[in-house]
Parts: C-alpha cells; structure tokens; sequence
C-alpha cells in the first residue's frame, strides 16, 4: 500500500477521495541508460513515439498548476494533481476529466487517468510519501511540477519571523524534498522533468512581495545547480517564472496594494496592466504552455534555465 498524507491515499478521480489505494497499474517503459541518448533524440523528432509519462503537479487544484495539469493532460501524460484541500481537488479533477469543451480528456487519446493526491508542498516530511505514493500506482515519477502558493504580501522588514520560516517550507525546503526524493529515480530511468515555478519577481524584485522575492531567488538557484547534477542521465530541472497571471493570487495582491494606496482594485489593476507592453495579465493556460513544454521530449536540451512568460514586462536583459 503507498503511503498515506495526512491519512488520504493516492486515489483515481470521479470515484471521489478514497483511503485506498488501487493495485500499481502497468510499469512505464524504462529507457536504458546505453540508449539514452538516442531514445531522447527519436521521441524529439517522433513525439507520437513516447511512452505515456506521469506528471506530479504542486496546487493542481487551481490558477497555474490546475492550467499545467491540463496542459499536461492534453499533452498525453498521466496526471497527479496534488494540494491542501480535499474538496478543491475534487472538483479540479472533475473539470479537468471533462475539459472546458466537455472532451473525456481522461480517455485514450489523451493518455491516462486524472488522480488527487491530498499533501502540503510546505510540509517537506511528507515528499517522500508523495513520491512513493505516485510510484506505487503507476511504477515511476517521470515530470515534476513544482508549483505552491503565493506567499502573503509584505515588505521585507514587515514579514514576522514565523511568516519567514513558514514561507521557507512552502517556497524552498518543500520543493527540495520533492525533488531529493524523485530525482534520483528519474535519473536511474534515463528520463526526467522537473520545473519550479517561480516569479519575474526574481529578476525585478517587487518590494511588496519580499517573501517571494527572496525565496523564489534561492530555489531559482537550487534549481540551477540541480541542472547540473543530473544533466547528463536524461533528467532536465528549470524554472517558469511567470509575470502577472490573472489568478485568485494576483487578486489577493492587488487588493492589498489598494488598500496599502486607498485606491480602487480596479485602478490598481489597470495601472498594473499599463506597465506590461502586452497590456494585459497573462491567462494561467498561458502558463500551463510553457510549463508543458519543459516537460517534453523536445525540451531534452534546455537545462538550468529560466523561461520568463510576462509579455515583456521584465527589463532585464
């Protein structure tokens, strides 16, 4: 039996969240290390050729990770959508098995089964019950999406210590358990995914967002030397840093720059908007693209970057 989270177990969606777990289903074709190389450049330019691989997505329940899990899905990998809230998973496992156009995305022509995994990614014990847990039922973890929540807003003189080491779990040492616990695997089969996503707030800090800032940077250069370990074994680690997203997170952060201002949301939203030459927020599917691109076979030689999606908005070169 896999191991439990916060006692619910790894369970296929559309029967609800169950405390059972159904027998591992058939082993993901393994790639031998001697043939690694090859196998990568024929899936490149054959993806049709790839074997079904299962994705982990961080806050599948909503904004960025539920828009990467569809994309995943769409993309022809088994997904595994994991959060805090039991209810909220429930229901993006519904919407993502029928799809915005009604589409059984959960059927055979877009891969395999949509399941909930209830955990903390800022409980960094528990990763290795995650991974042992997606293991268990389908026999390897192959793409990682490394996805939490926004930290609350706040400069960086004004975060307490407890929203400091609780932002330290979720941003950081939460990730790096994931990734401790999955990336030798993957690099043992000869293939691997991993993208943290992080914030354009790395590259042009934000003084009201000063959690995010200086932990999304610190995991942006885990991240990096993480690219370097595993390179050479088929496994490839970035980082996704999106700009404004039109997501419940944006709204929290707008609505506490209104306050900070006694301005209006919707004057605080337009301003923002004014400073991004797409003059817009970005859809989280947008988000999802770039995300699911990373993922694939055709990203098998981008390694240790970050792919900024902000529609211009960073200034940095």
């Amino acid at each position: 039996m896999a191991p439990a989270i916060h006692g619910v177990r790894l369970n296929p969606l559309g029967t609800g969240i169950q405390h059972t777990v159904a027998e591992p289903g058939p082993p993901v074709r393994r790639t031998c290390p001697a043939h690694r190389e090859s196998g990568d450049q024929e899936t490149a330019i054959n993806p049709t050729s790839s074997p079904t691989r299962t994705a982990l997505v961080g806050g599948g329940g909503s904004g960025i990770g539920y828009a990467s899990a569809e994309r995943l899905l769409r993309a022809g990998h088994r997904v595994v959508i994991t959060g805090r809230r039991q209810d909220a998973l429930a229901g993006a496992a519904a919407r993502l098995r029928t799809g915005s156009a009604g589409a059984d995305l959960g059927s055979a022509g877009f891969g395999g089964t949509v399941e909930a995994l209830v955990g903390d990614m800022g409980e960094p014990a528990a990763a290795a019950a995650v991974v042992d847990g997606v293991e268990a039922r389908h026999g390897s973890l192959d793409v990682l999406v490394l996805n939490a929540s926004g930290p609350p807003p706040g400069r960086v003189l004004e975060v307490d210590e407890k929203q400091w080491h609780d932002g330290l779990d979720l941003l950081l040492l939460g990730p790096l358990a994931l990734a401790r616990a999955a990336l030798p695997r993957m690099a043992a089969r000869g293939f691997g995914r991993v993208v943290f996503i992080t914030s354009t707030a790395v590259r042009q800090p934000q003084p009201d967002l000063a959690l995010s800032v200086v932990l999304r940077s610190a995991a942006t250069a885990a991240a990096k030397l993480l690219a370097r370990e595993f390179a050479g074994q088929g496994v490839t680690v970035n980082c996704v840093a999106p700009g404004a997203t039109a997501t419940e997170r944006r709204r929290q952060i707008l609505e506490a720059r209104a306050r900070s201002t006694g301005t209006g949301v919707g004057e605080v939203d337009a301003e923002d908007a004014a400073g991004i030459p797409a003059g817009r927020a970005a859809a989280p599917q947008e988000i999802g693209a770039a995300v699911a691109f990373l993922a694939s076979a055709e990203a098998s030689y981008v390694n240790g970057t970050v792919l900024t999606v902000d529609g211009g908005r960073t200034e940095t070169v």
